[in-house]
């Protein structure tokens, strides 16, 4: 019997075959499409769960920086947990304003004295690059590395200054007392400046132009190489510093730069040696190099080696330390950085006391004396031993007391 009878004989039966058929297949893509359907709802609750989670995990870092923002503390910020940044706006406004009259004696006596170090350095007619560069220069002369004198605080200053009144009076300073004081003078000659603070370092963001903002650490320069630590950008000055920037203006202008200020033109690597040279024997601090054509990838690695080759040249120097560091140029040039810092016996202040004198003599035989030492090793004390004297009657000449404070 032919299928088609079959068919034809029984047409009920294979209908209702196709239908289970088709029944099976509906309940199959529904089955199906349900399935797919619980498992695109389970995506998209880990999808929005994960998005939830970003979200939130985006507003803590945006309340975070925003806390950090509103919590930086300049005035009243203790470096070291000890040496506070004290606000000077007042002193500042009293010299703009040209009435003192609200300053209390210590703080007229600061403005008296910062008044007269602007009288000295600063002329007619400057530029504020050229007002920034006068105070910077006398400050990296007077405060403290170069310019501090003995180890007895004297009456009125602090062992550690950190403030404007203390540096000025003493000559010597902590970073904050540097930070402050620098701070200080800008103000009074009209120029915006911060502090910039981590827990053990500060230092001065001052803005020389409106927009054109510079790190300034006279702290470390004062005690090493000149120019190394002035009017840094943001680039270049964390190279040795860090610090939370969230708060502050950002520092990426180069026209005030002493590399694009003082840069000569070169034309190639190897007219360096004799110009550093000569620049050395002048006692320059820094010598910057720019090139009339951007460097090479090969020419830049030539560039590092002659640094590297000079180094070794000047470590057999006795007292000069060298480095050399690439600077940021307009137009996106290099600028190479040599530096120089001097330590000899041209540096060395002059001594305040004579020890072949007399009193001298007589103070070393009472200490060799009393610490049982061979005179030789505290000083030149003679062939002849000494009578012994008081060291009071020397020093106060019996008339006075007071505490000697070694830093």
């Amino acid at each position: 019997m032919s299928t088609e009878t079959m068919e034809h004989k029984a047409p009920g039966k294979g209908l209702r075959i196709a239908k289970g058929i088709g029944a099976g297949a509906l309940a199959l893509c529904l089955a199906g499409s349900l399935g797919l359907n619980v498992y695109q709802a389970q995506a998209q609750q880990k999808y929005a769960a994960d998005m939830g989670a970003f979200i939130t995990e985006q507003k803590d870092r945006w309340a975070k920086e925003a806390e950090q923002e509103n919590a930086y503390q300049e005035d009243g910020y203790k470096v070291a947990g000890e040496y506070e940044i004290r606000s000077t706006t007042h002193i500042s406004d009293a010299y703009k304003n040209g009435d003192d009259s609200q300053l209390s004696a210590e703080d007229k006596k600061t403005l008296e004295m910062a008044e007269a170090v602007l009288d000295e350095v600063v002329k007619d007619g400057m530029s504020n690059y050229e007002k920034e560069l006068a105070v910077y220069r006398w400050m990296v002369a007077n405060i403290g590395g170069r310019g501090s004198d003995g180890v007895i605080m004297r009456p009125g200053s602090n062992s550690s200054p950190f403030t404007p009144h203390d540096v000025l009076i003493s000559k010597n300073a902590v970073c904050v007392g540097y930070a402050t004081t620098f701070r200080l003078f800008m103000n009074m000659l009209g120029m915006e400046c911060h502090i910039v603070h981590n827990d053990y370092h500060s230092w001065d963001l001052v803005e020389v132009e409106k927009g054109q903002w510079y790190h300034v650490d006279v702290y470390s320069d004062a005690h090493g190489a000149e120019f190394a630590n002035f009017n840094m950008t943001d680039e270049i000055c964390r190279l040795g510093h860090n610090w939370d920037g969230s708060a502050l203006p950002v520092a990426d202008s180069v026209s005030h730069t002493p590399a694009v200020k003082n840069s000569v033109e070169v034309d190639g690597l190897l007219s360096i040696p004799g110009q550093f040279k000569k620049a050395m024997e002048e006692r320059t601090a820094a010598a910057y190099y720019r090139f009339k054509t951007p460097l090479t990838e090969e020419e830049q690695n030539a560039a590092e080696f002659l640094a590297g080759v000079l180094s070794t040249a000047i470590d057999a120097m006795e007292d000069v330390y060298f480095q050399a560091v690439w600077y940021p140029g307009e137009d996106e040039a290099q600028i190479l950085g040599l530096l120089v810092e001097y330590r000899d016996e041209e540096d060395e202040p002059e001594p305040g006391f004579d020890a072949d004198s007399p009193e001298g003599k007589a103070i070393i035989q009472a200490i060799a004396k009393a610490f049982d030492l061979d005179p030789a090793l505290l000083g030149n004390a003679g062939d002849e031993p000494v009578e012994d004297e008081p060291v009071e009657d020397v020093i106060w000449n019996g008339t006075g007391s007071g505490s000697v404070v070694v830093e």
